[in-house]
């Protein structure tokens, strides 16, 4: 008989690893028993199972979509469709997750359901690229599960096909892809998809990644790719599209940082790079990362925003900053307050670019005829009553001014923008709170513009920009909007609004409400540190 192999004694180190997370589970199982939850693994594999044993493709017209946040809205590029997929809705005491499949039709302003068998479980935060190839079909990567009481994440890594031509979902196994992640991007580039960057959090630690892959639509391969230049540092919730030219553009992002123990920082990101593959490179594996230089109206400091490319630019909508002095300290997220924490944006910019340089300009809305005409009216009679004042005002200033920024008004194509040189504040921008303060709520209502929010959906299709939903802070509620809105990219006169946005009619359970019944009972609850999310 041969000698049995002996065991590789393992370190200490490797011991109290173990022993720590084998604790952490007992743990954890005790607290899900306490809640009447499972495990999240074993809720996705119930959802699997049921998805499994459905047999028959069910197609519906349905009402709009509920309230949900991290879903994704992506236009068909030959149908006068634009379909959503997934995404969750968190009414302040739990959390519901969704895996939907809905068709808004814009010439009929229809809503369909598909429902498919086996489908992909529910998830948030993920990313879809829709391609014309096999008859159509929607591409889903990553995102992420949330328990009912947000005491659980799991991220997945599934790939995931649905073709149109046939209603079925088709779940695509090809090892070698990128981690477990949320809060990532994707694109559709020739016949890759390219995936960029992203999240995954435990619960005990938050990574985030700045790696790139691409997956081969023909060979069903991933790829790591090879990259030259400077490489953006790791981050979600960043912009990342097509560019005119053919290069895919990188803005932004969020990533946390941490100051010391149980307290971090968030950072916002505002830089801007290209992503290419390199010149004479057939297998498309080698790929150059270059920095765009920004000049213009760059908007101020903020994540979340929504973007979309419309013909010759790239526009991008809205987003969110954390007010001054705000940082995550678990101390204090039990604080109650009325103020908002956060700053929240409704603005619509152009990113026009030359070469390796983009030029923000923010978009002026022209407003409808009639609305126009009532302006110009009231706007003359203003200016007769005030010419006096304007007048003496005037002498009375210092000869010597320091010199004014100048604003050039520039037609290009379908959008008219504002550029102004010369103003920038120290984060580099010049736009957001400090750009038309006194006429925001005036324009807000001339132009109906979409309210303030962020990771709202965004897309351009036929001419049009379609907007739809995005969450807001207000008081203690973290709302989630579910309107629609579009805009004309010809005539920009207006917003004109598919869904109103009702936010009376929005559902919020208030947690201390919940808890009171178990809180006279004696039973201790716990929840955990809620983060604004900007995925």
């Amino acid at each position: 008989m041969g000698k049995k192999d002996k065991k590789v004694k393992k370190k200490g180190a490797e011991k109290t690893a173990e022993k720590t997370e084998k604790k952490l589970k007992q743990k954890n199982k005790k607290n899900l028993a306490e809640k009447g939850e499972d495990d999240i693994e074993d809720i996705i594999k119930q959802i699997e199972e049921e998805e499994k044993r459905r047999k028959d493709v069910v197609i519906k017209n349905v009402d709009a979509p509920s309230q949900r946040s991290g879903f994704t809205m992506t236009p068909h590029p030959e149908n006068p469709e634009i379909i959503f997929f997934g995404g969750e809705f968190y009414n302040g005491s739990r959390t519901s997750m969704f895996s939907d499949l809905l068709i808004y039709n814009t010439k009929r302003n229809s809503w369909t359901q598909i429902s498919s068998p086996a489908g992909p479980p529910p998830r948030s935060s993920h990313q879809a690229a829709l391609v014309t190839r096999g008859g159509g079909q929607l591409w889903i990567f990553g995102g992420e599960y949330t328990s009912p009481t947000e005491s659980q994440f799991y991220h997945y890594k599934d790939l995931w096909c649905y073709h149109f031509s046939s209603k079925r979902w088709e779940k695509v196994s090809a090892p070698g892809g990128p981690s477990g992640r949320s809060g990532h991007r994707m694109v559709n580039y020739k016949q890759f998809l390219i995936v960029f960057g992203g999240f995954h959090d435990n619960l005990r630690d938050c990574r985030y990644f700045n790696d790139l892959y691409s997956f081969d639509m023909d060979n069903r391969v991933w790829k790591d790719l090879e990259c030259t230049g400077p490489t953006p540092s790791p981050r979600s919730a960043f912009q990342f599209l097509l560019a005119p030219d053919g290069r895919i553009c990188l803005y932004g992002g969020y990533c946390k940082q941490k100051l010391k123990k149980d307290v971090e920082k968030g950072l916002v990101h505002t830089d801007m790079f290209f992503l290419s593959p390199m010149k004479h490179d057939e297998t498309l594996t080698k790929w150059r990362w270059q920095n765009v230089k920004q000049v213009g109206l760059r908007a101020s400091l903020r994540t979340g925003l929504s973007s979309a490319l419309v013909k010759d630019r790239i526009v991008m909508f809205g987003g969110v900053c954390d007010k001054e002095g705000d940082e995550e300290d678990p101390e204090d997220s039990d604080d109650e307050g009325v103020e908002d924490s956060a700053l929240f944006y409704n603005e619509l910019y152009s990113i026009h670019f030359d070469g390796e340089r983009a030029t923000w300009s923010m978009v002026n809305y022209t407003g409808k005829r009639e609305d126009r005409k009532k302006e110009e009216e009231t706007a003359v009679g203003d200016k007769e009553e005030n010419c006096d004042e304007v007048k003496k005002m005037e002498d009375m200033s210092i000869e010597t001014q320091p010199e004014e920024p100048k604003t050039l008004t520039v037609e290009s194509g379908a959008f008219t923008v504002s550029s102004t040189i010369g103003l920038q504040d120290q984060n580099g921008s010049g736009g957001g709170e400090n750009s038309k303060n006194g006429d925001d709520k005036k324009d807000s209502k001339l132009f109906n513009i979409p309210t303030p929010r962020f990771n709202a959906g965004l897309v351009y299709k036929s001419g049009k920009l379609y907007l739809y939903g995005g969450m807001v802070e207000t008081g203690d509620k973290d709302l989630t909007l579910c309107d629609f809105h579009w805009l004309d990219t010809h005539k920009l006169d207006a917003w004109n609004t598919i869904i109103e946005n009702d936010q009376q009619k929005m559902e919020w359970v208030a947690e201390d409400d919940d808890l009171s019944d178990e809180d006279s009972e004696g039973e201790e609850d716990s929840e955990g540190e809620e983060d604004m999310d900007t995925e």
